[in-house]
């Protein structure tokens, strides 16, 4: 085993099966929406840490996404720019492991953060009184710390077994990057534990993540239903407008991705929706935050005006 794992030192990332024209006219689409999702959410961080009526619960967590965001958005996108500029596709096994750990231990801090963030806006909606006592600073700070240290090692034990896998045969990976259902189909060993392991665990995380999200949503959405006034109902389904949508458009993207039993057998499939989550939910994030989000809003006209 030792010996074939030490045999293959790159993998080649087939991609998508496109024409060389083709992967340069999606190199001209792909490279602006990174740019603008890196400049949107350092501007939401940016706008945040820089006026002092947005140093609330809500605020602090649109931060951490941010900040999320760009981190998803550069595990994935500099290789597959790189890949498409210079036409070499090829990955080290070392950075191939690497990047697949990353991915999903930052799609696993993502789903504990849409349930903080769910659970935040259930505590404003559903009670506004005790809203400030029970999301604290501290408990704020103590729910995001759990998130982010919460994915990384969840992650660990699945991507050590897979980086000790015996791959003799190809070595071509039939995805735009380093996912685990093509680098499972490669290995010349039996991988059903593995691929039942990786399966009860994301299970675990996105089921639980989603019912707290959901029992979040159904209880903000009957708050909102029974408030009296029309404004006072605009006002508070504008608050949890962004998350809902953000929640909804994550949650139905990765349950399509992971929750499969056999990922081996969905690789062509899965390439669409893996798109989806590494590039264009990290690129809507800030443009729903921002467009849904009055008082975002009114800090960047204030902003522009100063300028």
């Amino acid at each position: 085993m030792g010996n074939w794992t030490a045999a293959v030192t790159e993998f080649v990332l087939l991609g998508f099966s496109l024409s060389r024209e083709a992967e340069l006219l999606f190199l001209v689409l792909l490279l602006p929406t990174c740019l603008l999702t890196l400049l949107g959410n350092l501007l939401i961080i940016f706008t945040v840490l820089s006026c002092s009526r947005l140093h609330t619960p809500m605020y602090f967590f649109l931060c951490n996404l941010s900040t999320l965001d760009i981190m998803f958005t550069s595990v994935i996108s500099p290789k597959v720019l790189a890949n498409l500029g210079s036409g070499d596709k090829t990955i080290s096994f070392a950075g191939c492991i690497i990047q697949c750990y990353l991915y999903f231990s930052l799609g696993t801090v993502e789903f504990l953060l849409l349930a903080v963030m769910s659970y935040d806006r259930y505590a404003a909606i559903c009670s506004p009184l005790r809203y400030t006592t029970i999301m604290r600073p501290p408990v704020c700070i103590e729910t995001v710390v759990f998130s982010w240290v919460g994915g990384f090692p969840s992650v660990v034990f699945p991507t050590i077994l897979i980086s000790q896998l015996p791959f003799c045969g190809s070595n071509i990976i039939n995805h735009f990057f380093c996912d685990g259902g093509p680098l499972l189909a490669l290995a010349c060993a039996d991988t059903t534990a593995i691929e039942l392991m990786d399966f009860m665990l994301s299970s675990m995380v996105i089921r639980c993540c989603i019912v707290l999200a959901a029992y979040s949503s159904t209880y903000i959405i009957l708050t909102i239903v029974r408030i009296p006034s029309a404004s006072g109902r605009k006002k508070a389904f504008n608050t949890c407008a962004s998350q809902l949508t953000i929640v909804i458009i994550s949650s139905g993207i990765t349950v399509c991705i992971f929750v499969t039993p056999s990922q081996k057998e969905y690789l062509e499939i899965n390439k669409i929706p893996s798109v989806l989550s590494s590039v264009m939910t990290p690129f809507l994030n800030p443009f729903i935050y921002t467009l849904r989000n009055d008082a975002v809003q009114g800090v960047l006209r204030d902003l522009c005006v100063r300028v």
